[in-house]
């Protein structure tokens, strides 16, 4: 018994030297990183003299919150987590049944974001709404459309395209000048955006049929870098980097408008107070339209023989030419559908904004809207639904904390940060979740029983 008690003070002593090393060392480390980041500041007096302010304290906060974090997951949480695997691996396995919410999740979000517009005008006001359903449901709806868009050609087809905000520009503009140059409705501009897009998609999927991996993402990345210099440079189209702006509003299919000036305003004909309220919270219900839409229909192509090429394609392209399958056609389909998507949302963007720039489609947001679909898992659409509130809803949070100024001082902006945060955020979830947040997913073709298969069962990046 003494020999056990005496094993067990070893080896918490053992861990709690090992847990302080790695605080020290992450300590170092973090001084390291962030000591011209943070503990030094350039700011420019009024004599147009650079000056070096010295943040030592905001500095020493960094350094603290990393050695303190490495030290607590060293010494308390790794260990909780391989004490509760191997109980859990010690049980007898039971399949426990699915609770009431896991089994009706979709459907409990749906309706969650068909009330979140009344509800936001119930706690705040209908001018207090203004800003949740725009920065917060509008935004971040946007991003499920696109990593949506995304998920057909990286998810379901395992392409890798580092170019699709090329697809969104091209729907941005698209009913910018149309609408503008043609008197045309959104109505009518919203699928003509799309087929445009899809032509694009098509036009891309061309030149990179006999390319995969490193290659494809080097063309499509290249792709969308010349659709943003198009964008920039024919300014006697685009207007250059000054952008078009004066973008006419949707309407509600003709029947009501939101120009305050227009005999039918929908303020006007239900006797309301005029707000630009009503325009956001219609647009929320718009894009959660088209969401579904995309979600709708990528469900059901999955399903059907060109959804399971495109997972055949994924998995193995040599296999599926065995299989008799078209691997070009299949290509050009997922390019094409995806695409669409992706116009389908700058439209709504463009109507969303009433102005758009060559700005607003740098190669950040492909890295951006590619990221939430590896972090939500490739090929889930409720995992990259998730990815995209925790992500984008997280980073939009940052400018209502302003409670941290109090911490860190007046001239404090937390939305300074949230790339970073974003950043680190990736990392965590990546070492902890590698295969995203759902990390299993459902086969469209099964033999008598359907299986959540996970994603160690397949390929690296494939979960």
């Amino acid at each position: 018994m003494a020999n056990i008690s005496n094993s067990h003070e070893s080896a918490g002593g053992n861990l709690t030297a090992k847990a302080l090393r790695e605080a020290v060392f992450a300590g170092l480390l973090a001084l390291g990183l962030f000591v011209l980041f943070v503990g030094l500041e350039t700011t420019q007096n009024i004599r147009n003299e650079l000056v070096l302010n010295q943040r030592w304290g905001l500095l020493a906060i960094f350094v603290a919150v990393a050695a303190v974090g490495r030290f607590l997951v060293i010494a308390y949480v790794r260990p909780s987590i391989e004490l509760r695997k191997a109980t859990r691996a010690a049980k007898p396995a039971v399949e426990k049944p699915e609770s009431f919410f896991v089994r009706n999740f979709n459907m409990i979000a749906i309706v969650a974001l068909v009330l979140f517009p009344p509800l936001s005008v119930a706690l705040f006001g209908v001018q207090g709404s203004l800003k949740w359903v725009d920065n917060f449901g509008i935004q971040i709806l946007i991003y499920v459309m696109l990593a949506w868009g995304l998920n057909v050609v990286v998810g379901l087809a395992g392409l890798l395209d580092l170019g699709y905000v090329a697809f969104y520009a091209v729907g941005a503009y698209s009913y910018a000048l149309l609408s503008q140059h043609f008197g045309l409705s959104f109505w009518v501009l919203l699928p003509l955006a799309g087929i445009l897009s899809a032509f694009w998609g098509m036009i891309l999927g061309f030149p990179v049929l006999r390319l995969k991996g490193d290659y494809l993402a080097i063309v499509t990345l290249a792709f969308g870098e010349i659709i943003r210099l198009v964008l920039i440079n024919w300014t006697e189209v685009t207007k250059g980097t000054f952008g078009i702006s004066s973008i006419p509003k949707a309407s509600v299919f003709g029947i009501w408008s939101f120009d305050v000036g227009a005999p039918n305003n929908f303020a006007k004909v239900f006797e309301l107070p005029m707000s630009s309220a009503y325009y956001k919270i219609f647009l929320f219900y718009l894009i959660l339209g088209l969401a579904l839409l995309t979600a709708y229909v990528t469900i059901r192509l999955r399903r059907m023989p060109i959804g399971r090429a495109w997972e055949a394609l994924r998995e193995d392209e040599i296999a599926c030419r065995s299989l008799g399958i078209n691997t070009v056609t299949t290509k050009l389909t997922a390019f094409a559908i995806g695409a669409m998507f992706g116009g389908f949302a700058g439209s709504f963007f463009a109507v969303r904004q009433g102005f758009v720039s060559p700005e607003s489609f740098v190669f950040l947001e492909s890295a951006i809207i590619l990221a939430i679909v590896v972090l939500g898992g490739m090929g889930s659409l409720t995992g990259i639904a998730v990815a995209a509130v925790v992500m984008i809803g997280g980073t939009e949070l940052l400018r209502e904390m302003t409670f941290l100024k109090a911490i860190f001082g007046p001239d404090f902006t937390p939305e300074l940060y949230r790339m970073l945060i974003f950043g680190l955020a990736m990392v965590v979830v990546m070492v902890w979740k590698p295969r995203g947040f759902v990390g299993s997913r459902e086969p469209t073709a099964f033999l008598k029983e359907r299986k959540a298969v996970s994603g160690s069962f397949t390929k690296e990046g494939h979960g």
